[in-house]
């Protein structure tokens, strides 16, 4: 046994079933052990981003870990802005990088990089195989950091997979997360009875069903309000769960939020702070007044501190008010022009939450037009909704493979919401979305411009010129999705009207297979 066929039936052992792959030279005999060996399934991607992001997600929708196969330095360097989103996102991911054989890397041939120094920036995890004879225990020491939620990443020499004498890794157990000491709760009731103004600030894994409704408890009888942080990993929503808004982005509605707070409480949450420094704005979103307390730190069991905390305070679970499901939006139409209705957020939110099917796992990358279709979707079937929590933009595509890999068999369908600038980033992502038949419907939010940064301009205070807004324009030429989508073997459609939208939604929803739609919102 080579140490590439331990790496794979250490793997195995280990519960990793599928690995994101776009391998190179280095990678050739644990490409070949994964032939040989049958237990995982090897999803091709066309590049490192789509691979990275994809198992971000992998991680999300399963709670467990997928592995990257990634090829040398450059080829971690092309996955690096998606594995800044899932740490940030807190993902468990097992990265597999390729690398120069030990004795060839002292000659600095042309791929030979830094890898090591690179993958520290984004890995909880790091470790660089040393010889076959360590690659299965290396294998599982990383599988299980990834296990805890972090990024693991072990960098394989290409001698240290073909030398013979591999052995095995075996599971390491691991641990549950920490809970907060019987201390932290007592303080955080006495504090909550006073009846200050207070509010829960949830994160991480809190954005359950039992964990919103323990927070609900909380918030129904001590009178703190609730929310949760403005890019999350992972939320739980729709009909007959306790509906939770996010922090706003916009830094003035972000600030107007938190007035008059005065105890804020993280539960797996950091303290707000604006994405960015804007001139004359503070960095910090709570006021001055305010004082932050932590529930549970980020590390901790978020949901475990709630259920002890409503426990504290003798909570019982309210009623969860009943969200009707709207009907399809049609628009309003415009004199003359019926089938000509202008594209509100409001409108294609208010569509999605009447097509969308029970238990759709939906990948938010709406950046500026969809940044307001929370509040129109709680009356949606039951689904999960996930950001890109760590603002590295081209997240959304591999993030929607790779739920929709993860979701393959269970009938539940995906549904990316993507703006166009930032779709163009991973694009390759459809076509393993085509190659795999995966279930999921992408819709391109096309204003043909990067609509966000139009907005930051006036946030900073800047004040673009001629050369300054075409950097900003995406057009001429026009993109065009549908033939992008056709080109990687998915089928397409343009949508200029809601009507037509839904149309295309419900047609979408019932089919198998991937499905684009091109809506021109600008």
């Amino acid at each position: 046994m080579n140490g590439a066929e331990s790496l794979v039936h250490t793997l195995i052992a280990c519960g990793i079933t599928t690995v994101f792959a776009n391998p190179g030279t280095s990678e050739m005999h644990f490409v070949a052990a994964l032939d040989r060996i049958p237990g995982i399934d090897c999803v091709l991607c066309l590049d490192e981003t789509v691979a990275s992001g994809a198992a971000d997600a992998f991680w999300r929708t399963t709670g467990r870990p997928a592995a990257t196969l990634l090829h040398c330095g450059p080829g971690l360097a092309n996955a690096l802005a998606n594995l800044h989103n899932a740490r940030r996102g807190r993902s468990g991911i097992v990265n597999i990088v390729g690398d120069q054989a030990t004795y060839h890397r002292p000659l600095d041939a042309p791929l030979t990089a830094d890898t090591e120094g690179w993958a520290r920036s984004v890995s909880g995890f790091l470790r660089t195989a040393t010889s076959a004879a360590t690659v299965g225990r290396d294998a599982a020491d990383a599988i299980a950091a990834a296990r805890t939620g972090t990024i693991a990443t072990l960098i394989l020499p290409a001698d240290t997979a073909w030398t013979e004498g591999g052995i095995p890794g075996t599971p390491r157990p691991v641990p549950n997360r920490p809970v907060p000491s019987p201390a932290t709760i007592t303080d955080i009731a006495t504090l909550l009875r006073t009846g200050e103004p207070a509010m829960l600030l949830l994160g991480g894994r809190t954005l359950t069903d039992r964990g919103l409704r323990l927070a609900h408890a909380i918030t129904a009888t001590t009178g703190a309000t609730l929310l949760a942080e403005v890019f999350n990993a992972k939320m739980e929503r729709g009909q007959g769960r306790p509906p939770i808004e996010r922090i706003p982005y916009p830094i003035d509605a972000a600030i107007a939020a938190l007035t008059g707070i005065r105890h804020l409480i993280l539960v797996e949450a950091k303290p707000p702070v604006g994405f960015f420094a804007y001139p004359g704005k503070p960095g910090a979103l709570t006021p001055p007044d305010c004082t932050i307390h932590t529930l549970a730190a980020l590390d901790q069991d978020g949901t475990a501190a709630l259920a002890a905390l409503a426990a504290a305070l003798d909570a019982p679970e309210p009623a969860i008010p009943v969200t009707p499901r709207p009907t399809p939006d049609r628009g309003t139409p415009n004199p003359g022009t019926p089938d000509r209705a202008p594209i509100a957020p409001e409108a294609v939110a208010t569509s999605l939450a009447a097509l969308l099917p029970h238990d759709a796992i939906i990948i938010d990358e709406g950046i500026s037009f969809g940044r307001g279709f929370s509040r129109f979707t709680h009356g949606a079937a039951p689904h999960i909704w996930m950001q890109v929590p760590g603002g590295a933009i081209g997240g959304g595509l591999p993030m929607a493979v790779g739920a929709a890999v993860a979701a393959t068999g269970s009938g539940r369908r995906v549904v990316s919401i993507q703006a166009d600038g930032s779709a163009m980033y991973s694009i390759a992502a459809l076509w393993t979305a085509a190659r795999r038949n995966l279930d999921l419907t992408i819709i391109i939010l096309a204003n043909r411009k990067y609509a966000i940064l139009l907005h930051e301009y006036a946030g900073v205070g800047a004040n673009p010129g001629r050369t300054a807004m075409d950097m900003l324009d995406l057009g001429n030429p026009n993109l065009d999705f549908v033939k992008l989508a056709a080109g990687m073997g998915i089928n397409a459609a343009q949508a200029t009207s809601m009507p037509a939208l839904n149309t295309l939604l419900a047609s979408s929803f019932d089919q198998k297979g991937p499905f684009l739609i091109e809506l021109l919102t600008g």
